[in-house]
């Protein structure tokens, strides 16, 4: 095993993965956060919540912390509803976990839980859960392309400033946003991914590392796209 400290600390589900398969050591521990976020989007304001998940622990002797949004859920119409939220956060949750379990990295495996946002958040409606379509993922699209089906996806790409709202502080934050409007069966779909995002207070060092994992991540979706023989226009963040 290396036990040399690392140079630069993971910051992405893939670098975890290729530290493990270059021989290091990992501790991975996970906690969630369902966030409170005002969102500032062209001409209007609304307030939406997403789904944190923080992969935190120890690479040889070298701490590393970073975090991963899952979903957004809205008490309104602007996007799936929260109670929707959870369970679209936990579908893209168990594809990263196997990932991470079949290169051989074991952590305790946990997902969000749609009784903790009642809690947390009780001025929310979760119990009403308003629909805005299912819970189909960006993959389900995929999978549906591979099994011989027409898909078009048509795709927008937004740079969203943002407020976060934790306990005891606000969290000013922008995110790198990506749109999906999906066509297929007769049906037209739309997804939203926030592909990565970084503290606004701390643009003129952060803005660079999150606009490369936003369009790395981007590069990994067209390979699935192009893998199923979807029709798309492939565009990135600059």
């Amino acid at each position: 095993m290396d036990n040399t400290a690392i140079i630069n600390p993971p910051k992405r589900i893939i670098d975890l993965i290729n530290l493990k398969a270059t021989g290091n050591d990992l501790e991975i521990t996970l906690s969630f956060n369902i966030v409170p976020v005002n969102f500032a989007h062209q001409n209007y304001e609304f307030q939406a919540y997403i789904f944190l998940c923080n992969y935190s622990g120890m690479v040889n002797s070298t701490p590393f912390a970073f975090r991963k949004c899952y979903a957004k859920g809205c008490p309104d119409n602007l996007c799936p509803h929260v109670s929707q939220a959870v369970m679209i956060a936990n579908r893209y949750l168990k594809k990263d976990f196997k990932r991470l379990f079949d290169a051989g990295i074991s952590f305790k495996e946990t997902f969000f839980s749609l009784e903790d946002m009642m809690v947390k958040y009780d001025a929310v409606d979760v119990k009403k859960n308003e629909t805005t379509g299912g819970i189909l993922t960006i993959h389900d699209y995929i999978n549906i392309a591979k099994e011989g089906n027409g898909v078009e996806v048509q795709i927008s790409l937004e740079v969203i400033p943002a407020v976060e709202h934790f306990a005891n502080q606000k969290n000013e934050q922008t995110f790198f946003m990506a749109d999906f409007n999906i066509t297929t069966l007769g049906r037209k779909s739309q997804f939203q991914r926030c592909l990565a995002c970084f503290q606004t207070d701390n643009e003129s060092k952060a803005k660079s590392v999150a606009l490369v994992t936003a369009n790395d991540r981007l590069k990994i979706l067209y390979t699935e796209f192009n893998d199923a023989n979807i029709k798309y226009k492939a565009i990135f963040f600059n």
